[in-house]
């Protein structure tokens, strides 16, 4: 029976979701599916592993991926499929499966999205490396060699650009400049913007866009590369269609991000915890957001032949203090400031083009009163599950 309210509206007619078990892919596999995709998730459940490995859970209850999809079959009709696959070690079966699926699209979620697992050991940035680089140029490989046209979106990163303060707003991915007056007078032409990660993780971010520039010109592969700010909340209209359908709450200090952190110490009665002064400025963008932007990238796709079409996934930025403080307003809590754990600038500002989403509709949700109020609302009901002992890093974090 399909949900009340849930109306099935147009999308590509085939998807695969790789990384379609994860905290962005799940939500973004049932939106798909309800917009009358046919969806195939591609996942090793590594991110499940991840939690064993660190001693830690999600703040909601998360049930099997056979469990997820046999409920939203029951609750609106429509099946999703799975193939357990990792693409950074099985390049051949991978192709297969795209060869036999033929998608339209390949949304690609199945990276390592943790800055901080990145910089842990040498163990976990060279896990994150194998990860999001061989990974990603085997899915390049399988869509070349399976002579599919399939349209890949990326799920990248907004600190590709870095973070050090510069005067000049982040642009969606293309930075124009003027060549010297004594080579070519007057001659302005538009060049990918140049990357300063700061992170492991940001660097296999940063290599992504180089493979992608290099497939998308010398293959005329059709890519969009989604530069993405910190994600925060945790559930979307349909993953609370269900108890099996609940979405991730990462809380920890390795994959919860700082508002969803917040949020969690609020609900726990903490002090929030703000690294260094608080006056590092981050782009922001909501759970239910992302899905939103994935079909509109979906809908809106480069042409063959086309370079890269780069998008600033990002609702707002603002400095950490401030996050800290709107949260506080609205839950209670107090704020404590703690020693930075991380290797990054003390402060810097931010200023970040997203008008492309903009002019395609998109209104997006905002850090305010109301919105954090919504998320304490599902932490406070989860408040019981929470392992105080892994809110706060152990040691110092570096790449």
């Amino acid at each position: 029976m399909q949900q009340k309210g849930l109306e099935l509206m147009f999308a590509a007619e085939r998807i695969v979701v790789v990384g379609g078990d994860g905290f962005c892919g799940w939500p973004t596999a049932l939106d798909q599916s309800a917009r009358g995709a046919d969806v195939l998730i591609i996942d090793d459940f590594s991110r499940r592993k991840i939690d064993a490995e660190l001693g830690t859970s999600s703040l909601t209850p998360i049930t099997s991926i056979a469990e997820r999809v046999a409920a939203w079959q029951s609750t609106t009709g429509r099946s999703i499929r799975v193939t357990e696959l990792d693409i950074s070690t099985s390049a051949d079966w991978l192709e297969s499966v795209l060869s036999d699926f033929r998608p339209d699209a390949v949304l690609h979620f199945g990276e390592q999205r943790s800055a901080p697992y990145s910089m842990l050991s040498a163990e976990t940035s060279r896990y994150t490396f194998r990860r999001n680089t061989i990974g990603t140029y085997n899915l390049l490989t399988a869509i070349k060699n399976t002579a599919s046209d399939a349209h890949l979106v990326h799920i990248g990163s907004i600190g590709v650009y870095g973070y050090s303060t510069k005067p000049w707003t982040m642009p969606e991915g293309y930075l124009r400049v003027t060549v010297p007056a004594s080579v070519a007078p007057n001659d302005i032409h538009e060049i990918m913007h140049p990357f300063e990660p700061v992170s492991s993780y940001h660097l296999t971010k940063s290599m992504d866009a180089q493979m992608f520039e290099f497939y998308a010109r010398t293959f005329g592969l059709r890519i969009t590369d989604l530069h993405q700010g910190i994600v925060w909340g945790s559930q979307t209209v349909l993953t609370i269609g269900a108890p099996a359908l609940v979405n991730r709450f990462d809380y920890d200090a390795i994959y919860g991000t700082v508002v969803n952190r917040f949020i969690l110490q609020a609900a726990v009665g903490q002090d929030l915890t703000v690294y260094g002064t608080g006056e590092q400025t981050r782009a922001f963008i909501h759970i239910a957001d992302i899905v939103e932007c994935i079909d509109l990238a979906l809908r809106n796709s480069p042409r063959r032949g086309d370079r890269v079409l780069v998008r600033n996934q990002v609702s707002e930025s603002m400095c950490v203090a401030d996050v800290a403080k709107i949260v506080a307003d609205a839950t209670g809590a107090g704020i404590s400031c703690v020693d930075n754990p991380r290797i990054e600038n003390t402060s810097n500002s931010l200023r970040v083009d997203a008008d492309s989403y903009r002019a395609l509709g998109l209104v997006a949700r905002t850090i305010g009163p109301e919105t954090v109020r919504d998320e304490h609302r599902i932490a406070a009901q989860f408040a019981h599950r929470a392992d105080r002992d892994v809110i706060l890093p152990k040691s110092a974090l570096r790449s």
